[in-house]
């Protein structure tokens, strides 16, 4: 069986742990029966320990019950960069493996249910409406700054207050509403649906070159910028095709300018989320 799941964008500023959009970057996972466990990787992530102990195998393995299988695995979603790659490997490896519900295998596994939605789903999710998640327009256009350099969840998150302000969340809480709205309906879109004071300030000692990066994107013509997830990708939220490709190529030269090693990419939204092939 085989099956493809898209990257996801979570948190997308004021979202946290929230809200996440599927991108048009894909896991592909193509599993059948063997006499032996094999797994092997192409793309991102391939020169990754790929043997019983990593995601692929340990998913399929409760799937299935025992281990005789051989798992390929082809990905075009950079590993550690804050876009879901993690998530959409869980849920693609379990659809293949013919899981009843891949979303629920894959969060059980991976801890993210934001990520795993948009990846089952596909367009723009709510983790608290995994079913009927907000319409997201079409016509917008996203670009990812992806630096040459990773950044683990967990220590993105140790960086964070264990108890927030009653201001900062009602503040983001109201953003994103806004967010809502205007991913929906790129036209009520504005730049400030994207603020954030719960986590991208405190992740920004990690990554320093980040507020800048963010500013010089919506300079060029981003009407939101964030981080992707927990970083260090960083998105922009683009009206159409068009202006994200003027916003890449100033992203680019912001890497180059900053001395951050690194790519910026025009993708699109993906609303099919996770496809199965029998």
């Amino acid at each position: 069986m085989r099956a493809r799941a898209p990257a996801s964008s979570a948190n997308l500023g004021p979202g946290f742990d929230v809200l996440a959009l599927a991108l048009a970057l894909y896991v592909e996972v193509e599993m059948v029966p063997s006499k032996r466990l094999s797994l092997s990787s192409e793309g991102e992530g391939a020169n990754l320990a790929c043997d019983e102990h990593g995601l692929a195998a340990q998913v399929a393995r409760a799937v299935c019950g025992h281990d005789r299988f051989a798992i390929r695995v082809r990905s075009e979603i950079p590993v550690a960069r804050g876009l879901g790659s993690s998530a959409a490997l869980a849920v693609a490896v379990a659809a293949a493996a013919g899981a009843a519900d891949p979303y629920k295998v894959a969060v059980g596994f991976e801890g993210h249910p934001e990520n795993a939605a948009a990846s089952v789903h596909g367009g723009l999710v709510s983790a608290a409406l995994l079913d009927t998640g907000p319409v997201l327009d079409p016509a917008l256009a996203f670009v990812v700054l992806v630096p040459d350099r990773q950044l683990l969840t967990g220590e993105a998150r140790r960086g964070l207050d264990a108890v927030v302000p009653h201001a900062a969340a009602v503040f983001n809480l109201s953003r994103m509403g806004l967010l809502l709205a205007g991913l929906a309906d790129r036209k009520v879109l504005i730049s400030a649906a994207g603020d954030d004071r719960l986590h991208q300030s405190r992740r920004a000692r990690l990554f320093p070159e980040a507020p800048e990066l963010l500013a010089r994107l919506t300079k060029a013509g981003a009407i939101v910028s964030c981080w992707s997830g927990a970083g260090p990708s960083l998105l922009g939220i683009c009206d159409g095709p068009a202006a994200a490709a003027h916003v890449r190529d100033a992203g680019e030269a912001a890497l180059e300018s900053l001395g951050v090693p690194g790519r910026a990419l025009v993708v699109s939204p993906d609303l099919e989320g996770l496809v199965v092939e029998h």
